[in-house]
């Protein structure tokens, strides 16, 4: 592979990290949150003093819930940044309470639900709304008209209180459920995307290999375009520490002050803006691949670590939170926006709610409160060499596995989910991606391996450009001796040798894609590399199980 390739976009990963991301949050339609301080952990050892909204009470359940069991240690501290996703059914009355336990110098702090027609109840007049003043609570209502993603945050004081971190999301899901795409949590299911010849063999596959259905619904929206197989929610946002650290400054000397009164009043210049933390979901790389729930970020519960097959239909729910507009780029393909701000996409000339119209991104720039939600799929077509590592006349029934093309020319038909091929691209079947290890670009190969020797192996790559376990050898049946050089090489092909620190070619799981910020200043954490929002979609194997319950 080129050093692009290597570098940028595509490795090959072991079976490291068992952390997913799925959409985790509390189930509703009432909610009674609080908004308080505490203090999140950042990557380089700093915990920093922060405001968010949390659970006053227990919610009244946790999502997702696949096969009645939740997400493990899920639970809803009274302060957590992003706040928590609130999970609501189109058409339901939301009832939101929020009481103010922010230090007295913080004064009034609210909720704004922005694409919602909401009523307040008690509080205090505000500039925007009704606000719970030091003590006191507030009461949001309003009806979740039209499913989609969409933000929540502070609308008193908004450049200071949504800076320490009072913002969270509210998806809606839909009322009805399009039929072709099935039932949630049955292996019934189908899907109205890829493939078209068999729709449901996402279903049918992830049912055939034993993995539970994390989904929050079997569609984003009653259209018959938008079902979907798994689904991620982001939430991009960055961080002034020196911000934090005056509010602390201030908080600390007029603790226990009369609220509003006197020098009981924040004066924290929010500009010039230097922020040195850039997060997805409260946390930064690597910390945002760790499992939802840890024990260790007790006000950071949300990961940012998707998991899916080749060829499911991923579905991408991203908000912008902070002040920065952020172009976020999700290597390995273009993401079909779906819907913005609970907004669908549509055709001009459509009669029906059926023509998705939103057009395919290399770069999803998300704005400061905007939410849009995105279809990602990934299908190895285009590598031009075969990822699953096939080889004619093996004694593995694995590498001898055929490749029928549906009309899309992919795997398909017949029970073909049952395989670890299930999606393969047939025009690149039993294509081996080279007969010598290195400098196969020359001899007109698809690309080039870097040379193990110069080339340090780790966690992120294994070596080897073939998807699932035992890969390599079932593709290469042979290896180098000596010095790995093309004259001590098996004449039937070979791979550099994998594994030199991590990863054993008897473990592969996938191919891991950086998904990243494009403002290179946004993937660091304190101007250092790599870090800040930066995280890894995981594609794997059919045989590798996505475990989705942390």
């Amino acid at each position: 592979m080129n050093t692009r390739l290597i570098k940028a976009s595509m490795v090959v990963v072991a079976a490291v990290g068992a952390a997913r991301a799925a959409a985790p949050g509390i189930t509703g339609p009432t909610f009674n949150l609080v908004a308080q301080p505490a203090y999140l952990s950042q990557p380089d050892g700093r915990s920093i003093y922060s405001w968010g909204y949390g659970c006053s009470t227990a919610p009244s359940g946790f999502a997702p819930m696949p096969l009645g069991a939740n997400l493990a240690n899920a639970n809803c501290p009274t302060m957590q940044v992003p706040g928590p996703t609130l999970i609501v059914t189109q058409g339901q009355t939301v009832q939101v309470t929020l009481t103010n336990n922010l230090p007295a110098s913080a004064g009034n702090t609210s909720i704004l639900f922005p694409g919602f027609n909401v009523t307040p109840t008690g509080g205090v007049a505000g500039l925007l709304t009704q606000e719970a003043a030091h003590g006191g609570s507030v009461t949001y209502t309003f009806v979740a008209a039209a499913p989609g993603t969409r933000a929540y945050y502070s609308g008193t004081q908004g450049d200071l209180q949504v800076e320490m971190g009072l913002y969270g999301a509210i998806i809606v899901l839909p009322s009805s459920i399009p039929a072709v795409c099935g039932v949630l949590g049955t292996s019934s299911g189908a899907t109205a995307g890829l493939p078209t010849t068999n729709p449901g063999g996402n279903s049918k596959a992830k049912f055939a290999w034993g993995e539970a259905d994390y989904r929050l619904a079997a569609a984003a929206y009653n259209n018959v375009n938008a079902c979907y197989d798994r689904e991620y929610l982001f939430q991009f946002s960055e961080m002034d520490p020196s911000i934090h650290t005056a509010v602390l400054a201030q908080v600390t000397v007029q603790d226990g002050c009369t609220p509003l009164a006197a020098g009981c009043i924040l004066t924290v210049p929010t500009e010039p803006y230097h922020p040195a933390y850039f997060m997805i979901n409260g946390r930064s790389m690597p910390d945002d691949m760790d499992p939802n729930y840890a024990l260790e970020y007790p006000h950071q519960p949300y990961n940012g670590n998707p998991h899916m097959h080749p060829g499911e239909q991923t579905l991408i729910r991203v908000i912008g939170q902070g002040r920065w507009q952020h172009p976020f780029h999700e290597h390995g393909n273009h993401v079909r926006i779906l819907r913005r701000d609970g907004n669908l996409i549509l055709a001009s000339t459509a009669t029906t709610e059926q023509n998705l119209a939103g057009p395919l991104f290399f770069t999803t720039t998300t704005t400061p409160g905007q939410a849009f939600d995105g279809i990602f799929y990934w299908t190895a077509k285009g590598l031009n060499w075969d990822a699953y590592g096939h080889k004619p006349g093996s004694t593995d029934p694995n590498a001898t596995l055929s490749c029928v093309p549906d009309a899309n020319g992919y795997n398909t038909l017949d029970a073909s989910y049952l395989r670890i091929n299930y999606f393969e691209f047939c025009q690149d079947h039993n294509k081996p991606l080279q007969v010598t290890p290195f400098g196969d670009v020359p001899g007109g190969g698809p690309a080039t391996l870097p040379d193990p020797n110069l080339f340090t192996n780790g966690p992120w790559f294994g070596g080897s450009p073939y998807l699932g376990p035992d890969a390599t050898t079932r593709a290469t049946f042979g290896g180098c001796t000596g010095s790995n050089t093309t004259t001590n090489c098996s004449t039937t092909g070979t791979t550099p040798p994998s594994g030199t620190i991590a990863n054993n070619p008897s473990s592969e799981a996938g191919f891991a894609f950086m998904w990243h910020s494009h403002n290179e200043r946004e993937i660091t954490t304190n101007n250092v590399f790599p870090g800040g929002m930066l995280m890894m979609m995981l594609v794997d194997s059919r045989e590798y199980l996505i475990d989705e319950s942390n």
